[in-house]
């Protein structure tokens, strides 16, 4: 679910709070100002009715003075509703800004045409975790994310989470979030990026502080090596084909670094960005012809036996 209603962290809640607000006021703007038109059109209807029957009836002098007062008192209210707008702005500006950095998890989040980098750095090299368009969280913690593009200027966007972020290619950022309930909250690129965009999306898994460390220390091992016959096949299709030049699996001869890290590939709810779910029909789809289902993108096509096609998807679905 993506929605700016649906707050689920401090910033989003701020955020929806300032929304809230602001709708409501328009809200009654708008009614008082539909009021009063139809009171001057009914009006305007029984004076035009009143000077047709008798053309004595004029527009008094008192009359147009009060009328001209109460539309200086409207421009007036008008300017005090936007001073007020402002400085609500500007004070949720500032509550989004006092996240406490204390016991923060730092991921380093880059964009590529249409794909997310996921990385979450370590002191020691080692413990590095690279994974693709999840990004995995502790609830009641501060995330500091730290934003790049490689390509084109992307956004960085969780509605339940936190406003817009944009990544600007050569220009880091960085950005603020916190989940303080379990729950799978859907991202999405924010800004135009191409033929792909609307494909360009992510998921952040919010998660107890235990099942947050289990997965973060699953993914930190290499991939096992494959007991099956036929996944072992599909590992050497995998290491010996195109896949490798691009992808990179840890524990194998694949490093590619170009595309997603496939490590824990099957670990993972989607494929492609978001664009299909993680199953083995979707995933022999996406390998034999991706351009057919994002095109633009820039994996080619494989010609692969159906053999081959098989132990692959076999392989894959073992990288847990």
């Amino acid at each position: 679910m993506r929605s700016v209603l649906d707050p689920a962290g401090p910033q989003a809640a701020h955020i929806a709070a300032l929304w809230w607000w602001m709708f409501w006021i328009f809200s009654t703007v708008f009614v008082l100002v539909i009021a009063a038109l139809l009171v001057g059109i009914f009006r305007a209807r029984a004076r035009d009715d009143a000077v047709m029957t008798s053309p004595s009836v004029a527009l008094q002098p008192t009359r147009e003075r009060r009328i001209g007062w109460t539309v200086a008192a409207c421009v007036g209210l008008t300017i005090v509703v936007l001073i007020i707008f402002l400085a609500a702005n500007v004070i949720t500006g500032h509550r989004l800004a006092l996240l406490a950095a204390d016991n923060a998890v730092t991921i380093q989040l880059t964009g590529y045409r249409w794909w997310w980098k996921v990385r979450y750095p370590d002191p020691v090299p080692a413990r590095q975790v690279t994974t693709a368009n999840e990004i995995h969280i502790p609830i009641g913690r501060p995330v500091l994310i730290n934003t790049d593009s490689q390509d084109v200027i992307h956004s960085f966007w969780v509605p339940s989470l936190h406003g817009k972020r944009d990544l600007v290619p050569g220009n880091p950022s960085a950005i603020w979030i916190q989940a303080d309930r379990p729950g799978r909250f859907e991202g999405q690129c924010a800004e135009f990026c191409g033929l792909q965009h609307a494909h360009m999306r992510l998921l952040v898994i919010a998660e107890s502080e235990e099942n947050y460390q289990a997965w973060l220390e699953a993914q930190r091992q290499a991939a096992r090596a494959p007991s099956d016959p036929l996944a072992q096949r599909g590992l050497h299709v995998f290491e010996t084909g195109p896949c490798a030049l691009c992808h990179s699996v840890r524990g194998t001869e694949a490093s590619g670094q170009v595309a997603p890290d496939l490590t824990h590939f099957a670990s993972r709810a989607t494929i492609a960005a978001g664009t299909l779910p993680n199953s083995p029909g979707h995933l022999a789809a996406w390998i034999v012809d991706p351009q057919h289902i994002k095109p633009g993108n820039a994996m080619p096509s494989n010609s692969l036996s159906p053999e081959d096609l098989q132990a692959l998807l076999a392989y894959l679905g073992g990288l847990k």
